[in-house]
């Protein structure tokens, strides 16, 4: 199969590089499960960006550098942050219904989330993420230009080295990508590839995110020789539901931006209905997300406790109705009535901050092989994403790097090889992944989490190398399956996060080292080069 560009992943990044490049290019979008069932689609609170005469750029900027403990990059974050109100007007012309208010500037309601210092959050509800998505994939869906390959997982990238190119610079020539229901794997001929996998978040035990992120463009662009960077500022989110059956329900920051308060639970004894926030941080509730998560960590391992409640009963049930709807109706589902009693909540993984290195178009250390959203590292998100940025990101690079692509001249084609289709499957295939899996989230989660030691560090990477030994024989060896691909894509990963925590001697942001609790006055970002590891 042929195509000018091929774009593995289907959340706000891979369906803004697509439909901005259609007019001009003929585009495959591969998703490994449905259209929908992306990280994108899970969101809650909304897209930041400058919308109201009161706000400014500049206010917006520095709220973000705070938020990124010194290490977010100034011009990345300017340029998207200068570029907000297009990608938000872009949404409102392709019929992103957001929630309106005849009383703003724009008329649509603006909401506050921790660590921004305006009400500068554009949203649908509760649900954004998923109004902006629906309303995109019917585009998709409809464009003569797009060919879309649902329930395809993406193998590996084809480069130029990798099949004896005696260049000085390997060229990315296309992908492998297995079908699901058939188990056949196609090779795709594409002038660009662009890497929109999301984040690897189900590298851990508890997180907000979707099965599908499993760190898949990370994986494959560090195998093709990019660089990556930033893996250990790992963003746990402050608020997802506890309950045994309520799988990955995030609590949306808005929760609390809209006066939702963190109190000890009935299990804390006497203190139970106090708030905790204030003796941790000046902001209370409203402080970055990664002061929150610790904040509660530190409170549920001191008084033995499973969860902590965010309250926000003292708001009228219209009020809730009006702006939670999603949380409201969900938690009804588990008997939890939020307009008469608090939420349990515990912090879980929510985002990757670092990832492949790009620049803001998008490109990678190779040539031909591009990233966006949430699987790439621009410097925007620093030590600690600020909350609502990332689909501002998505937006804004998604056009960035398609403007790129477009004014790229044509490349000549190169015959590709098929996959090797000669391997059989072991039976004891399917039991080893189970096993390696569980065993991996777990002690990423007891070893890798909020806060770290550098002994638990080393354990963790100790056993990472036993793992990876046992996934690469499988891989070589035997018929690949969509749970492999997984496995393999997490294993490098979680190894990119421990040795990216192992070379940061200080706490930063995300980043909390009990060995290292000082923070280092020069904030420098944390790069792992695959040809520097070759050659060590």
């Amino acid at each position: 199969m042929k195509f000018d560009v091929a774009i593995v992943g289907s959340g706000l990044a891979g369906l803004s590089v697509a439909l901005h490049l259609a007019q001009s290019r003929k585009v495959v979008v591969i998703s490994k499960r449905a259209l929908l069932d992306g990280a994108s689609n899970w969101a809650q609170g909304g897209i930041a960006a400058v919308l109201d005469s009161g706000d400014s750029h500049a206010e917006h900027i520095d709220d973000t550098l705070v938020a990124g403990g010194g290490l977010c990059d100034e011009a990345a974050t300017r340029y998207i942050v200068e570029h907000g109100r297009e990608a938000i007007d872009w949404l409102i012309a392709q019929g992103v219904p957001f929630t309106r208010d005849a009383t703003a500037e724009l008329g649509f309601h603006l909401t506050r989330e921790g660590g921004h210092s305006q009400r500068r959050i554009i949203h649908a509800a509760d649900a954004t993420g998923h109004a902006v998505q629906v309303t995109l994939e019917q585009e998709i869906r409809n464009h003569p230009n797009i060919t879309l390959l649902e329930n395809h997982y993406a193998i590996d990238v084809i480069t130029s080295n990798k099949l004896g190119a005696k260049t000085v610079a390997s060229r990315c020539l296309g992908l492998y990508v297995q079908e699901v229901g058939t188990g056949k794997v196609i090779t795709i001929a594409a002038e660009h590839t662009v890497l929109a996998t999301g984040g690897a978040g189900k590298v851990y035990l508890y997180t907000t995110n979707p099965d599908t992120a499993t760190g898949d463009g990370i994986a494959m662009a560090w195998r093709a020789g990019c660089r990556v960077s930033n893996m250990e500022f790992i963003q746990f989110h402050p608020t997802c539901l506890y309950h045994p059956y309520a799988k990955s329900f995030l609590i949306t920051e808005a929760v609390r931006g809209e006066g939702g308060l963190l109190k000890l639970p009935a299990s804390a004894g006497a203190q139970a209905g106090q708030r905790f926030m204030p003796s941790h941080d000046e902001r209370a509730e409203l402080a970055p997300r990664d002061v929150v998560a610790r904040a509660i960590d530190a409170e549920m391992k001191k008084r033995g406790l499973d969860y902590v409640d965010l309250d926000i009963s003292h708001k009228t049930p219209e009020f809730l109705q009006e702006h939670f709807p999603t949380i409201l109706a969900r938690c009804l589902e588990f008997g939890i009535d939020i307009t008469k009693q608090p939420i349990p909540v515990v912090p879980a993984a929510h985002y990757t901050c670092g990832g492949i290195v790009t620049d803001l178009s998008g490109r990678t250390d190779v040539p031909g092989l591009y990233a966006v959203g949430e699987t790439a590292c621009t410097g925007l998100h620093g030590a600690n994403r600020l909350a609502s940025n990332s689909l501002l990101e998505c937006l804004v690079l998604g056009r960035s790097a398609a403007q790129f692509i477009e004014q790229q001249p044509k490349q000549k084609s190169t015959p590709l090889p098929v996959w090797d289709e000669s391997r059989v499957t072991d039976a004891d295939e399917e039991v080893v992944i189970a096993n390696n899996w569980d065993e991996l989230r777990r002690f990423m989660w007891n070893y890798v989490g909020i806060v770290r030691t550098t002994k638990r560090l080393e354990r963790a990477q100790h056993r990472i190398r036993l793992l990876k030994e046992e996934i690469d024989e499988y891989y070589a060896n035997f018929r690949i399956t969509p749970d492999l691909l997984e496995l393999r894509n997490l294993v490098d990963v979680a190894s990119l996060i421990v040795e990216s925590a192992l070379s940061r001697r200080e706490s930063r942001g995300l980043h909390f080292s009990r060995d290292y609790p000082e923070t280092l006055p020069k904030a420098l970002p944390s790069v792992l080069s695959p040809t520097l590891r070759k050659t060590a």
